[in-house]
């Protein structure tokens, strides 16, 4: 597999007006609504088993249905709902109560695994007893997408409800569900006819639920932070000109909250926090675009059948490393990849009318991991592609990139007043 070596960009930036990138930010993100993943959501699905005498057994499992975009630790998902009742949980396989709750002593000994009228479930860590495992459990909170690893999109644990009294117990579904991971909004839970079966005994047999409900949670890149994570910037053998990151496309220097670290300065070393789920303030190199994550799209050849673009993904954020990441791109000419190389690639075609849009990650073991700034922190592939006669062209910035999503979150391109321009004298072509 090929190496490639970082593209430099200078240090001076075009003009820009901040006020068209926030308020396209807006429009695509507010809703919930990803053009490039029309079906994607998280499902939790949630199916009553068996009712016993006082309690009743609940099999509870997360879908993650989108395509590229997966949820990290930390913080990993977090899943809570409101009982209707005084119901509590009196025991947990697979993921655990965050709190326990001050539980009366009236309920007996032992207490009941949590008592809380709105209870905070997070998955367990690998490496769990067996004792609490249950299937698809013990990730630390991980889904990854359908697209990049469909083998861990889903997690799943088990519960033994019961009610903090001597009434009869008649199930009921709780509401007011909450995915913990920011970004995501649940609607209300829906009864599913028919119920989940469930194979026994190697599949010749099948049991029934007794009850099925499915809560769909959806995301919004707005809901999820105040700003974007991600930038683009552009080039093209064919112009001097560099179109970079616009000004302030994740925040500004001068602004409250950011830390901005300097070149040959030592990044601040953040007091530690008592929750082992708290996720620190990115601290980023300081930049005109203050943005974690910087992608650059390079027109690097032009042949006479084909062409070639290098891709570089740099990560300024000196305290991460983003594990398994991903990059989503839309391009007209992808239908007509021919290779890509060092990279993983997979055409996304939900939906969608043509071939046009793709995700790229890395190879396993190779550069799966994008380091953190000052520790080799970028990746880089290139990919061969096939011009189309009467549609190819270099002209009106068509060889450049549609919109560029980095592990699921819409980065800020350029307007297309500033792209590099081709020269007014006809190109040369490479035979």
């Amino acid at each position: 597999m090929a190496r490639f070596v970082v593209l430099a960009t200078s240090p001076s930036r075009p003009k820009f007006d901040i006020f068209s990138v926030t308020i396209k930010y807006f429009l695509v993100t507010i809703d919930g609504y990803d053009p490039l993943d029309v079906r994607g959501n998280v499902t939790i699905q949630w199916d009553v088993t068996q009712i016993d005498s006082g309690t009743y057994n609940a099999d509870v499992t997360i879908y993650n249905y989108q395509q590229y975009r997966h949820i990290e630790w930390p913080p990993g998902w977090r899943l809570s709902w409101e009982w209707q009742e005084r119901e509590v949980i009196w025991n947990m396989q697979g993921a655990e109560a965050k709190e326990q709750g001050v539980c009366n002593k009236s309920l007996g000994t032992p207490p009941p695994h949590c008592c809380l009228r709105r209870p905070v479930i997070i998955d367990l860590q690998p490496g769990a007893k067996l004792n609490k495992q249950a299937t698809n459990c013990c990730r630390g909170g991980v889904l990854t997408s359908m697209t990049q690893d469909p083998t861990k999109y889903s997690a799943h644990f088990q519960m033994i409800v019961g009610l903090a009294s001597s009434e009869d117990l008649n199930p009921k579904m709780p509401n007011n569900f909450k995915f913990g991971t920011p970004g995501y909004t649940c609607g209300d839970p829906e009864l599913v006819v028919p119920s989940t079966r469930f194979p026994e005994d190697g599949g010749r047999r099948w049991r029934q639920a007794l009850s099925t409900h499915k809560v769909i949670c959806t995301y919004s890149q707005f809901k999820a932070a105040p700003a974007p994570s991600c930038c683009v910037s552009l080039s093209a053998f064919y112009s001097p000109m560099i179109s970079f990151c616009p000004n302030c496309s994740c925040g500004c220097q001068e602004q409250p909250g950011l830390l901005c670290v300097k070149k040959g300065q030592t990044p601040l070393i953040l007091p530690k926090s008592q929750d082992p789920d708290y996720v620190p303030p990115p601290q980023v190199n300081c930049t005109s675009h203050m943005c974690p994550i910087h992608v650059h799209w390079h027109i690097k050849e032009s042949y006479k059948e084909y062409w070639r673009v290098k891709i570089t993904i740099i990560n300024l954020n000196v305290r991460k490393n983003y594990t398994t990441w991903n990059l989503a791109v839309e391009h007209p000419n992808l239908h007509d990849l021919v290779q890509v190389f060092s990279f993983n690639y997979v055409p996304l075609t939900q939906d969608r009318p043509t071939n046009d849009t793709g995700l790229f990650w890395g190879v396993q073991y190779y550069n799966d991991v994008l380091l953190q700034s000052g520790l080799s922190g970028n990746v880089q592939t290139e990919m061969l592609l096939r011009k189309v006669p009467g549609t190819f062209t270099f002209d009106a910035g068509w060889a450049f990139p549609k919109r560029i999503y980095f592990n699921g979150e819409n980065c800020v391109m350029p307007p297309p007043s500033d792209f590099p321009r081709l020269p007014k004298e006809s190109q040369h072509v490479r035979q």
